[in-house]
């Protein structure tokens, strides 16, 4: 990866990456202190090592595919529109800084990836 390559870019190769279900390679995007908040899911996600656990225990228990409907930079920021095969609709927001992705937020519904995985449903 290039270090003054475009926001844009970089989430293009983010989306090949989570597509291919590579933690190490998706995690390598990210800087070392980095943060990943999946708004449904939990709590910030802090640290590439974290990250990189955090997608290889994603990948492990479900395939997801990420189709990307709009791609959109804004600076330092890239804006991804998704949805996937089974009809979860999203977004992401990338903060990239030098080349690499600082902070990620994500917004998407948890209980319906649940369900369209057949994954367990927490109780509350």
């Amino acid at each position: 990866m290039m270090k003054n390559q475009k926001p844009k870019e970089l989430v293009a190769a983010w989306v090949a990456l989570f597509n291919a279900g590579d933690a190490e390679k998706i995690a390598a995007l990210y800087h070392e202190d980095a943060i990943n908040h999946q708004v449904a899911a939990a709590a910030p996600v802090v640290g590439k090592a974290a990250i990189q656990e955090m997608f290889a225990r994603e990948f492990s228990a479900a395939k997801m595919v990420c189709l990307v409907e709009n791609l959109f930079e804004d600076h330092e920021w890239a804006i991804l529109e998704w949805k996937d095969p089974l009809g979860l609709r999203g977004c992401g927001f990338f903060h990239v800084v030098d080349g690499k992705i600082q902070f990620q937020r994500g917004y998407w519904d948890r209980l319906t990836f649940l369900r369209q995985h057949k994954l367990p449903i927490p109780n509350e």
